[in-house]
């Protein structure tokens, strides 16, 4: 919200010397007809809209509006109160105004209360929908997030990934975690569930998960597995069987990736049966998933992950500067961002939860990742133009997410509620 005041001083006698020694070519030039009608001539009556003029000019002052003279008009009310008028791209704005006389002078005062310009987004695919938002909707209405995600080293990522689905609007996150780090993780994510799973070794899941994390999966609209998992050998294992038998649509990122890189037989498999499973590497994971250097990931990137999701019968989140996003089916998507902002650790797990709140509400799942994509770009760049490029941290994107979900739709023309 942008709040301006003017103020203004306008000396009658003054005035008065300007009327008679430049006469009506003065006049015309600073009041309007409806004005002059009205003053008859009188020097404190065009003082005092003199000075109102001033400081309506002052109080929009850094604002997008800008007035000449003629273009604000102030006249009566029934009850004697100035009444202003504003003409040209003004009209609908509203400013307050009072005008006084005392002791020779003409005194105004104007107030302005505009809302803040909403930045312009950059052109979007028309895969780019939001999911509806229906008045009478709730929790269950939106779906349910189920995260199974981090370890003893990485809390971070757990946190970032279920608050993400959150904030896009998901019914309800639940997040899974190993036990002994259950406590960090419940105390930090208040807004979100936070349940522990079995553990093959302090803050390591493992096969003994398998039973829990199945049923917590299979109860839930949508999955998010590996933001911050780690890479032991028994939690690659974990993250396999997962994958491969979990019916609910999965988003795999990060180390859920690296356990599909070691057992890269299993990528052919990821759709069979129906399965929705929704694949975000960035290019060094997309490497790995390959065996392919990463230079000849960047040399082609749109062919690389058309051919990888028409492979894996998984939509394909290939990461970075221009996201490429491509569907089984053929269908492609490249983001027009390019956002140095979000060049920085716990980011991609941000996208991760921004996709699976998104699939939780309806979305399919190449909306979904595209949308997430543009969302979540769109979110680092508000961010990079208030903060600048360098030290955006990934929990900076949180409660923005919400904010560019309400700009888009209103650019929409859509209501947010």
């Amino acid at each position: 919200m942008i709040r301006r005041i003017g103020i203004d001083i306008c000396d009658i006698q003054r005035m008065a010397r300007a009327v008679e020694r430049s006469g009506d070519r003065f006049l015309l030039r600073c009041f309007t007809p409806g004005e002059l009608e009205l003053a008859e001539r009188r020097p404190a009556w065009l003082a005092g809209r003199w000075a109102a003029k001033e400081a309506v000019i002052k109080c929009l002052h850094d604002t997008p509006l800008h007035l000449y003279r003629r273009q604000i008009e102030v006249l009566r009310a029934d009850d004697g109160a100035p009444r202003l008028r504003l003409l040209g791209d003004a009209r609908g704005v509203r400013i307050a105004l009072t005008i006084s006389h005392e002791a020779g002078l003409a005194v105004a005062s104007a107030s302005l209360e505009l809302p803040s310009p909403r930045p312009a987004f950059l052109p979007r695919s028309p895969h780019v929908r939001l999911p509806r938002r229906p008045a009478d909707g709730h929790k269950g209405t939106f779906g349910q997030v189920c995260v199974v995600a981090g370890s003893m080293d990485f809390t971070g990522a757990p946190y970032l990934s279920a608050m993400a689905a959150a904030r896009t609007g998901a019914g309800t996150v639940k997040l899974f975690v190993a036990r002994t780090i259950h406590p960090i993780l419940a105390g930090r994510c208040v807004e979100v569930m936070v349940g522990a799973l079995p553990e093959v070794e302090p803050g390591v899941l493992g096969a003994v998960s398998r039973p829990d994390a199945e049923s917590r999966l299979g109860s839930a609209t949508v999955g998010i597995i590996g933001p911050g998992l780690g890479r032991a050998a028994e939690t690659e294992r974990l993250v396999q069987d997962l994958v491969a038998t979990v019916a609910v649509p999965l988003v795999v990122d990060a180390d859920g990736l690296n356990a599909l890189s070691a057992r890269r037989e299993l990528l052919t498999e990821l759709g069979a049966g129906g399965r929705v499973r929704v694949l975000t590497p960035h290019p060094g994971e997309m490497s790995r998933l390959l065996g392919r250097p990463t230079r000849e990931i960047q040399a082609d990137r749109e062919a690389v992950a058309r051919r990888a999701a028409a492979e894996w019968g998984a939509v394909v989140v290939l990461k970075g500067a221009g996201t490429v996003v491509a569907a089984p089916d053929g269908r492609t998507a490249t983001d027009p961002h390019s956002v140095p902002a979000l060049g920085t650790g716990g980011t991609g797990d941000v996208l991760s939860g921004v996709i699976g709140g998104l699939i939780a509400q309806g979305s399919a799942a190449f909306e979904a990742a595209v949308t997430g994509v543009w969302l979540h770009a769109a979110t680092g760049l508000r961010l990079q133009e208030r903060l600048g490029s360098a030290g955006v941290v990934a929990s900076d994107l949180l409660p923005l997410l919400p904010v560019i979900q309400r700009d888009l739709r209103a650019e929409d023309g859509e209501a947010d509620g």
